[in-house]
């Protein structure tokens, strides 16, 4: 095994040295070439798992520095991004909204009013995420909170995944778990890590884009994946149990179990109000979104829902701040030190002739089928974007129209492959489904939230003109 790394490890090196050894492209300074070199070495080291991308992204910064590539004060610009913050500070806002248990006792409502059926109990979970997501800013943490809730389920349905019974409840609940994440994602500018980082590459370019404009231009093909996405699901799994009259039930006695709200569940779900309020009219009120963000913890803390030792516990938050820093940086300059026009010129000169919506819906569409090769959201997100939105700027695509479907498509691509999302693997791992399945179902969904954001975001955003 450990060969087996060296070798990668080699074969990266030698890729690195090769392209920053080329001959730099006509139309570039060395120093975007040289930093393009550094920033694609890193991109695929991540997608063939030599390393994690922490390591990998820190040996970046490293060399970034070392060769002079980018001066020190730039390297680590990203360090102090407040939006990259925001995403720090808004993790442990989660965790704290774990602790209080707020989360739990809200899936456990909704599954009493909406979980009489199985399809009802996909829309019972897919309406609890969406609900937690816009103060969950990953969803992985918010994977963590709705599958307990779906394992009891499935297990409280007689489904196990050991005992040939995982077709009757589980196989559904879980995958439908996976699709409702990829909604609910794109739904909120807070709701996925990569969503902020995106919006910063785009306000680079031009393109303005808040907590409000974002919801706005999302509500209404989130809402129509939201309600169309369980039932097509349910139709392609076909779970052998499509009634649940025990669901409701189950809730009812859980919620009986956890008692009256508690005063730290009262005090984390004003606080969540309150902040996702103030996020939202952030701009009109002139008040820093990180900031809120800051606030929110101190009361949280404060009142001991989420403490100290918590935070000692919270070292992946650390690692999640730097490496997403640094990748964020490199993309930047890349755009900055004009590889990214350069690229996105030389792409557009291939769709010359094009129409702008078509190049549009050929720049969405393919966005979405590389993530075949992708195992991070956030990893195409930095990888890709600025190229994608610089193609499209150049072909005559509306703004914020394209900045906005690529930053929903990188939430809703994310069930393409068992892989395509950190959140995903909670679900992969639970044994009601097999990796063939989760291609298939992952396809289905995919294709229709795609066909869902083009068509119904496509007009909406139009409509408006957000």
């Amino acid at each position: 095994m450990k060969d087996i790394k060296l070798k990668q490890i080699l074969g990266l090196l030698v890729l690195g040295t090769v392209i920053w050894f080329l001959p730099v492209p006509k139309g570039l300074d060395p120093q975007a070439w040289h930093l393009f070199a550094i920033f694609i070495t890193t991109i695929v080291g991540v997608i063939a798992n030599v390393s994690s991308i922490f390591v990998l992204s820190i040996t970046a910064l490293a060399v970034t520095i070392l060769t002079g590539t980018l001066e020190a004060g730039d390297a680590y610009s990203g360090f102090g991004k407040g939006f990259i913050l925001l995403i720090v500070v808004a993790f442990l806002l989660a965790r704290a909204a774990i602790n209080s248990g707020l989360g739990e006792r809200i899936a456990y409502l909704v599954i009493r009013k909406l979980g009489k059926s199985t399809l009802g109990l996909g829309y019972s979970m897919a309406i609890t995420d969406a609900i937690i997501a816009p103060a969950f800013p990953s969803n992985t943490a918010r994977s963590g909170v709705l599958y307990p809730i779906i394992q009891a389920i499935a297990l409280g349905g007689g489904s196990r995944p050991d005992d040939g019974t995982g077709r009757r409840l589980g196989n559904f609940l879980m995958m439908n778990g996976v699709a409702g994440l990829t909604i609910s994602s794109a739904l909120w500018l807070t709701a996925m890590a990569a969503n902020p980082a995106g919006v910063g590459i785009a306000e680079e370019m031009g393109i303005t884009i808040n907590f409000g404009s974002w919801f706005i231009a999302s509500v209404v093909p989130s809402v129509i994946a939201l309600i169309t996405v369980p039932y097509v699901l349910f139709k392609v799994a076909k779970p052998e149990v499509t009634h649940t009259p025990e669901a409701p039930k189950m809730a009812a006695k859980k919620l009986e179990e956890m008692g009256s709200m508690s005063t730290k569940e009262i005090i984390m779900a004003v606080t969540f109000i309150l902040v996702v309020i103030a996020w939202a009219l952030a701009g009109t009120l002139g008040i820093d979104k990180t900031a809120v963000a800051f606030l929110g913890l101190a009361v949280v803390m404060l009142a001991n829902i989420f403490t100290v030792d918590d935070l000692k516990k919270e070292g992946g938050v650390l690692e999640i701040w730097m490496w997403f820093a640094i990748l964020y940086t490199l993309s930047s300059f890349l755009n900055n030190l004009g590889f990214m026009p350069w690229l996105g010129d030389n792409i557009a000169s291939f769709l010359v002739g094009f129409s702008w919506p078509v190049v549009y819906v050929i720049l969405i569409i393919s966005y979405v089928l590389i993530h075949y090769f992708f195992v991070s959201q956030t990893a195409q997100m930095l990888a890709l974007y600025g190229v994608f939105l610089s193609v499209g700027l150049t072909a005559g695509v509306p703004g914020t129209l394209l900045a906005l479907m690529l930053l929903f498509a990188t939430n809703f691509f994310a069930s393409i492959t068992p892989q395509g999302s950190s959140a995903n693997v909670i679900f992969a791992a639970s044994g009601y489904l097999e990796t063939q399945e989760m291609y298939k179902y992952g396809a289905v969904i995919t294709v229709t939230n795609t066909f869902i954001y083009l068509v119904f975001g496509t007009a909406w955003i139009t409509l408006i003109g957000v």
